[in-house]
């Protein structure tokens, strides 16, 4: 059985340890090399040719994002990125996602040690994501951003209008492993009319802020962390806080947001599966459904009794895909009306919509 080939990529000699002595404990994987910084990486990734990388954020001598961009450019590499659980961890982390990271592993400011240990199913099992992935040489309009500044303000540009569209209507959208540059790429072509969205990626607590926040910024709807008992609204996209299940509720007329504790269903919270079951039971014909890139089979059972209740579902193609895991089980389960390359899903829904409206009108 041919292994994963990773290096360890950190500044602390205490985690490059420890991260080599999770991985080398699996049957398939082993760390091939480790760093303390990434011009020593940039040699030992051209000697080694390691299948994945883990990167640390913070380093000397070049920063973590910087060294990201660089090789992101060059040398196109499934990369997991470590991060810290900070305000400023979080918001560096969805830059390095933006700019190609697979994935990410929030560690403990304290309790490196233990808290690594704790995590090494999750660290082993994004590695493995990781070099299954499609990867891209990415291509940046402006220069790398780096970490510890705010985040330039990015202009709204103008987007076609739907018409008036009722206020029934909701979108579902459901994402794992390279989700947030997907959702991205919906919800910026979104016009500022358009019918609620309701947002499931995987992801942690303490990122979900500043993911939302930064959605905000490009898009010229509004972009929030789901509240329990708020009403959804037209024109707006709410995502799931990490660590919590969220769902759609009925409160009268109006549409609403749960978010509770909740059990993991399909061993993730926020999973999915609620979200999109909601869509089913509360919303049924009213809903879009949309399936994007991730690992594993989460919502894509909800996303066929979306279906059968009478939602109209578009599922992201294997081309466009990081990982084609929770679209293809979507798929499979009969759960898909189109299945689109990820830059054709928010222009046919737009049709899809302006096309209702027309036969309101009339």
């Amino acid at each position: 059985m041919k292994k994963i080939k990773v290096v360890v990529v950190d500044d602390s000699a205490l985690v490059r340890s420890l991260l080599a002595e999770i991985i080398n404990r699996q049957r398939d994987m082993e760390c091939v090399g480790s760093a303390n910084d990434p011009l020593i990486a940039r040699e030992m990734i051209r000697e080694l040719n390691p299948d994945v990388i883990t990167l640390d954020i913070e380093m000397p001598r070049m920063d973590g994002i910087d060294f990201l961009g660089r090789l992101m450019r060059l040398r196109p590499m499934p990369v997991v990125m470590i991060s810290t659980l900070t305000e400023r961890g979080a918001e560096v982390t969805m830059r390095a996602l933006e700019m190609g990271a697979v994935d990410f592993v929030a560690k403990p400011r304290i309790g490196v040690a233990d808290g690594l240990s704790e995590l090494s199913t999750q660290i082993v099992e994004k590695i493995r994501i990781a070099a299954t992935a499609h990867i891209k040489r990415a291509v940046f309009s402006s220069p790398v951003h780096v970490a510890g500044s705010s985040a330039p303000a990015v202009p709204r540009t103008a987007i076609a209008s739907i018409g008036r569209v009722s206020t029934e209507k909701l979108i579902f959208i459901g994402a794992s492993t390279g989700g947030t540059e997907a959702i991205k790429e919906i919800l910026t072509r979104m016009p500022a009319d358009s019918p609620g969205i309701v947002i499931t990626q995987h992801m942690p607590p303490g990122f979900t802020t500043s993911f939302a926040a930064r959605l905000n910024s490009l898009s010229q709807i509004t972009v929030q962390e789901a509240i329990s008992g708020e009403r959804i609204l037209p024109g707006h996209a709410y995502i799931a806080p990490g660590g919590k299940q969220f769902r759609v509720d009925r409160s009268g007329a109006n549409y609403v947001a749960v978010v509770e504790d909740g059990e993991l269903v399909n061993r993730h919270r926020p999973s999915v599966e609620v979200l999109f079951k909601s869509g089913a039971t509360v919303v049924g014909r009213n809903a879009f459904g949309i399936m994007l890139t991730g690992m594993g089979n989460d919502g894509a059972k909800a996303m066929r009794e979306m279906k059968d209740a009478g939602s109209y579902n578009y599922v992201q193609d294997e081309a466009s895909c990081i990982v084609f895991g929770m679209p293809r089980e979507a798929i499979l389960h009969g759960a898909a009306d189109e299945v689109l390359p990820l830059v054709e899903i928010a222009p046919a829904l737009i049709a899809k919509l302006s096309s209702a409206t027309d036969r309101y009108r009339v």
